[in-house]
C-alpha cells in the first residue's frame, strides 16, 4: 500500500487531537479534583458514587434522628424525675398523716397539699418538647391528662382528680366497655413512638402517660393512679390511688393511709424509678448509636473519596507525561511531514 503525504498528515492530526483530548481530560480532573466528569467516563464508578452518596445522606438523617431522640429522652428523664419527687412528697405526707396525734385539721392540710401535688403531676405528665406532648403516645398534639374537681358531699370532697384528656377536653373512658372514640384515643395515648437509628434498626423511645398511671404492686396486683371508669357505673369503676388517698384523708381512715395507701404509693414511686432506668438505658444506647453513626459517616466519606477523588501526585505525573508525548509528536511531525511554501513565508 502506498503511503501518501495526505495519509501522514491525517494520521498526525488524529493523533495530535487524541493527545490534546487526553491532556484536556487530565487537566479537567486536576481542576475539579474528581476522576469522573460525566457518566460515560466510567458508568460503574458513577453508579457506585451515587450509591455511596445516597448511603451518606441516609446516615446523616439517622444521625439527626439519634440527636433528636437523645434530647427527647433527656426531657423525659427530667419529667420522670419531677414526677418521682411529687409522689415522694405524697408518700411523706401519708407517713405524717398516719401519726395518731394528728388532728382532722392537720390531715385536711395534708390533703390540700396532696391536691396541689396531683395538679402538679398533671402538669408534669403534660410536658411538651418541640411542640409534642412527650407522654401522649402517638397523639402528640393534645395533652394526655387533665384535672377535674370532684363533687363536694357535706364536708368532704372537692378533691383534684387526675384523668385522661380527650381531644375535645372531656374525660376519656378507659374501661373495656368504652365508646369506640374513647378507646381509639386511649389506644393512641398508650402507644409508643419508634425511631429508625440505622438501616433496618428501629427502637421505641417514648414513655406513655399510661405507663406512669398503671403499675404492679409488690403483692402482684394492678393499681392505677387515676380512676378507671365512672363512679356512676359501679360495675366498671375502680377508684384510683390518688383519689383514694384524698378520700381517706377526708374520712380520717388512718388504717388505709398507713396500710394500703402507703404501700401502693411506694410501688408507684418504684414504677417511676423503673421507667427512669429504662429511659437511661435507652439514652446510653443512643450514645453508642451516635458513635457508630459517626464512624459509618467517616468510613463512607473515605470510601467516596477513594472512588471519585483523584490522586493529585499521580495525575500531575500523567499530565507531565502527556505534555511530553504531545511535544514529541509535534517535533516528530516537523521532521516527517513534507514542507510547503507556507513554511518559508
Amino acid at each position: 500500500m502506498r503511503v501518501t503525504n495526505q495519509m501522514l498528515t491525517n494520521n498526525f492530526m488524529r493523533d495530535v487531537n487524541t493527545n490534546l483530548e487526553n491532556m484536556s481530560k487530565i487537566q479537567t480532573q486536576m481542576t475539579s479534583g474528581k476522576q469522573i466528569q460525566k457518566p460515560s467516563d466510567d458508568p460503574y464508578k458513577v453508579s457506585r458514587v451515587l450509591q455511596i452518596n445516597s448511603d451518606i445522606s441516609s446516615n446523616v438523617q439517622y444521625g439527626q434522628n439519634i440527636t433528636d431522640t437523645t434530647n427527647y429522652l433527656d426531657t423525659t428523664d427530667t419529667a420522670l424525675g419531677q414526677a418521682g419527687d411529687v409522689l415522694t412528697r405524697i408518700n411523706e405526707l401519708l407517713v405524717s398523716s398516719g401519726d395518731a396525734s394528728y388532728t382532722s385539721d392537720e390531715r385536711q392540710a395534708n390533703k390540700n397539699e396532696i391536691n396541689q401535688k396531683i395538679a402538679q403531676l398533671s402538669q408534669i405528665m403534660n410536658t411538651n418538647y418541640d411542640g409534642k406532648y412527650i407522654f401522649g403516645g402517638t397523639r402528640t398534639d393534645t395533652k394526655p391528662v387533665n384535672t377535674t374537681t370532684g363533687a363536694v358531699t357535706g364536708t368532704t370532697g372537692g378533691n383534684t382528680i387526675l384523668s385522661f384528656n380527650s381531644k375535645l377536653g372531656a374525660v376519656i373512658d378507659n374501661t373495656s366497655a368504652a365508646p369506640q372514640a374513647d378507646a381509639d384515643e386511649y389506644g393512641m395515648i398508650k402507644a409508643n413512638l419508634s425511631v429508625e437509628i440505622s438501616q433496618g434498626v428501629s427502637m421505641d423511645y417514648s414513655v406513655s402517660a399510661d405507663e406512669i398511671n398503671k403499675f404492679t404492686t409488690s403483692a402482684g396486683g394492678s393499681v392505677s393512679l387515676m380512676d378507671v371508669g365512672s363512679s356512676a357505673t359501679p360495675a366498671t369503676y375502680t377508684e384510683g390511688l390518688l383519689n383514694r388517698i384524698t378520700d381517706d384523708l377526708d374520712t380520717n381512715n388512718v388504717s388505709n393511709l398507713t396500710g394500703k395507701d402507703l404501700s401502693d404509693i411506694g410501688d408507684a414511686i418504684n414504677n417511676v424509678l423503673r421507667l427512669r432506668s429504662e429511659v437511661g438505658a435507652k439514652s446510653n444506647r443512643m450514645t453508642d448509636a451516635q458513635s457508630k453513626n459517626q464512624d459509618e459517616n467517616d468510613n463512607m466519606t473515605a470510601l467516596l473519596s477513594q472512588t471519585e477523588d483523584i490522586d493529585i501526585t499521580q495525575k500531575t505525573m500523567e499530565y507531565a507525561t502527556m505534555q511530553t508525548v504531545y511535544t514529541a509528536s509535534l517535533q516528530t511531525s516537523s521532521k516527517i511531514l513534507e514542507k510547503t511554501l507556507l513554511d518559508y513565508l
